[in-house]
């Protein structure tokens, strides 16, 4: 063993060895420990060339849906075109000289609002500068027009080569226009952000959460590295029923131009549970062209006029001072209370001398109901303002809408001396018919939902749910604002006497001859700050508050009108919006059976075309009539299937029928234009079509093989 190692040979050599490798460990640890103290900044900064801060990704808003889950407002995704004329290099250049016209044409297609040339000499400037985000288009685009940007030459490239890149936001869609616009609510476009109404009241369920990515560049690419992913925003779903809000929005501004209103409001509430089935504001602009600039219904505090007589015939009537065998003289329709003067509105035809309580309410008389709330509480007035308070109607109704605020009615105060500071001898008596007091047009049809409702008060209801992908998160049950906001004996006089209002009294235009209807009109005069009453043309506010049917209420609804000028009348015009909304309303909610339509005469089974027997039998089902297809599945989801119907006793029997493959000419007779046109366009074929009715005649026979692009004549009687 000792002839094979030698040691005094081998020994020194693995000394060697290992000082080589301890020196090149110091030598490691020291430059380590240099380059992170000595040259900690130079490497520091060079790190930042290499990686861009932090970008923040957004989420995708929430949709905001109808009560019966449509779309209201949608985010979709719009683009900012931009060209980077310094990426591609050389190479870029090149094909950019070569292809700019075809590239200044092809965006003239796309933009016919600019011509080639216009296009050429914006984008030769930007390549002057050698820009490197010059754009393209000014405005934003839809993702279809961004697609077919993206075709041309040089813009097909990848972005580091050819430069063509965007900048991406969520926009916000509505396809329903302007419906419910002031409610649903508006963005801020440049700044995607909430602007009003549910889109701000809601801001942090629909917005989402923003996600955060780390770009960096490793071999001259740069990298997307997410941190953080986005989490998109929650969808809520409305109590906005499109059908009533379109019926609402159309009746009222129909009656708005006919009679040059200044603005306008209607609400629809559903009576069980507070829903707000519709809720329009429209104001008039400087065009003439009435749309929606404000919410109205929920931040006008003006004086309401007639329609408060309710309350204070109710407060009377629940405290018990009067019952509705009271008899009240209203003289000639004009009288003297404490110094001023009031007036019916038929004074100038002698008035309507001593009235009963309920007839107070029919007629609208402002004697009557003035002398009855003057009578029983001139010495008291804190116990009327308490049970007009009691009644619900100054109640905070939480309305998640900004601007809104709840009604301001005051209360009477007295100093140390028992003096009134904030109360005059005619303040009662004008508060009792409507003045004196500034209510929104929402608390006031609250007041009149709980009559409605038999006296309970529902706060009004405008989100019914919080979806995340489809599941619950957050479930808005109706609330109780008041059990009972008068005794019962007192609503139900209360229901009888509104209903005497439409059926006997002045809001008759309101009525209807399918269902009764209940509620009180109401004209008043606006004041004009601090003009008063009397400073040149008077405006006025017009309304009409009630419930429909008045036997079995589903729904309440108020309409508000402001004018200048006469004529003035709350029934003669609320009054006919409301009859026209209540009306539409009812005959949407009619469900007729097929079976009401047959007679003896009738045909029980209807003719049905071939083609697509799946479209067909959806439509036949729905129909109530039998078939017997022999396939499952269902018509939103299914493809066609192709085949032909006859009659077998009282069932329709629906086969199937082979159709051949794809360069097969089908067999397309018997059906309709529809059917047989797609039939064969599905096969590369042109369609050319002469009559109407069914095909009965085919200008290239069944089963013959065809060619794409190959013209079919087809006759149809």
């Amino acid at each position: 063993m000792s002839s094979l190692f030698d040691r005094k040979k081998i020994v020194p050599r693995y000394k060697i060895i290992a000082y080589v490798m301890v020196l090149v460990g110091v030598s490691v640890v020291a430059k380590a420990t240099y380059t992170a103290t000595v040259k900690r900044d130079f490497w520091m900064k060079v790190a930042d060339r290499l990686k861009r801060d932090s970008v923040d990704v957004k989420p995708v808003r929430g949709n905001i849906l109808s009560c019966d889950g449509r779309l209201m407002a949608s985010s979709l995704p719009e683009y900012k075109l931009f060209m980077d004329f310094k990426a591609g290099g050389e190479k870029k250049d090149s094909l950019w000289q070569v292809k700019l016209d075809s590239i200044c044409m092809g965006l003239n297609d796309i933009f016919p609002e600019r011509s080639a040339a216009e296009f050429k000499r914006r984008l030769e400037e930007g390549r002057s500068k050698q820009s490197q985000n010059w754009p393209v288009w000014e405005r934003r685009v839809s993702y279809d027009i961004y697609s077919e940007v993206k075709k041309l030459p040089v813009f097909n490239l990848p972005p580091f080569k050819g430069g063509f890149h965007v900048e991406a936001f969520n926009a916000r869609q509505r396809p329903f226009g302007s419906l419910a616009q002031r409610t649903v609510g508006d963005m801020f476009g440049a700044k995607d952000t909430a602007r009003c109404g549910l889109e701000l009241s809601f801001d942090h369920v629909l917005r989402g959460k923003p996600g955060v990515v780390q770009r960096k560049k490793v071999m001259n690419k740069y990298l997307s590295i997410t941190e953080r992913a986005p989490i998109d925003g929650a969808d809520i779903v409305t109590t906005i029923d499109v059908g009533m809000q379109d019926l609402a929005e159309r009746a009222l501004t129909d009656e708005l131009k006919l009679i040059n209103g200044n603005v306008g409001v209607a609400i629809v509430m559903e009576v069980q549970t507070g829903d707000v089935k519709a809720i329009v504001n429209m104001s008039k602009g400087p065009d003439g062209r009435y749309r929606e600039a404000k919410n109205h219904a929920v931040s006008d505090l003006l004086e309401p006029g007639s329609v408060f007589k309710t309350a204070a015939i109710m407060v009377a009537l629940d405290d018990g001072v009067v019952d509705t065998n009271y008899q009240v003289e209203t003289f000639g329709g004009i009288m003297d209370m404490h110094g001023a003067k009031m007036r019916d509105h038929n004074w100038h035809k002698g008035g309507y001398g001593r009235i009963s309580l309920p007839r107070t309410l029919e007629v609208s008389s402002n004697i009557g109901v003035s002398r009855i709330i003057d009578e029983h509480y001139g010495k008291n007035p804190e116990k009327f303002v308490e049970g007009i308070h009691r009644l619900g109607l100054a109640a905070d109704l939480g309305i998640p809408l900004v601007g809104a605020t709840p009604a301001r009615i005051r209360m009477p105060k007295k100093n140390s001396r028992g003096q009134y500071v904030n109360w005059s001898k005619t303040a009662l008596a004008w508060m009792s018919i409507g003045y004196e007091s500034q209510v929104p047009p929402i608390s006031t049809l609250t007041f009149y939902n709980a009559i409605a409702n038999n006296g309970k008060m529902m706060r009004p209801r405008f989100v019914k749910q919080v979806l995340k992908n489809g599941e619950v998160v957050a479930d808005y049950q109706p609330e109780v604002i008041k059990e009972q906001i008068a005794k019962p004996h007192t609503v139900k006089t209360m229901q009888t006497i509104l209903e005497h209002v439409v059926s006997q009294g002045l809001g008759k235009k309101a009525g209807s001859p399918s269902f009764k209807v209940a509620g009180k009109t109401g004209t008043a005069q606006i004041s004009k700050g601090v003009g008063g009453y009397k400073t040149g043309q008077m405006n006025y506010l017009l309304s009409f508050a009630g419930y429909f049917p008045a036997d079995n209420p589903l729904y309440s609804c108020i309409v508000c009108i402001q004018k200048s000028g006469l004529p003035a009348s709350g029934g003669g015009m609320s009054g006919v919006v409301f009859h026209d909304i209540a009306e539409g309303i009812m005959a949407q909610s009619l469900k007729l059976d097929v079976s009401d339509a047959r007679d003896s005469m009738s045909v029980m089974l209807p003719d049905v075309k071939n083609g697509n027997m799946l479209a067909a039998d959806y439509v036949l089902t729905h129909l109530g009539i039998k078939t017997n297809n022999g396939w499952g599945g269902s018509y939103a989801s299914g493809n066609p299937i192709w085949g032909r119907a006859r009659h077998a006793s009282n069932v329709l029997q629906i086969a199937k029928v082979s159709q051949g493959g794809h360069t097969t000419m089908p067999d397309v007779s018997g059906m309709g234009a529809r059917d047989a046109v797609y039939l064969l366009e599905s096969r590369g074929m042109k369609v050319r079509l002469e009559g109407r009715g069914k095909v009965t005649l085919q200008s290239i026979p069944a089963g013959r093989t065809i060619k794409r692009g190959e013209v079919c004549s087809l006759k149809l009687s």
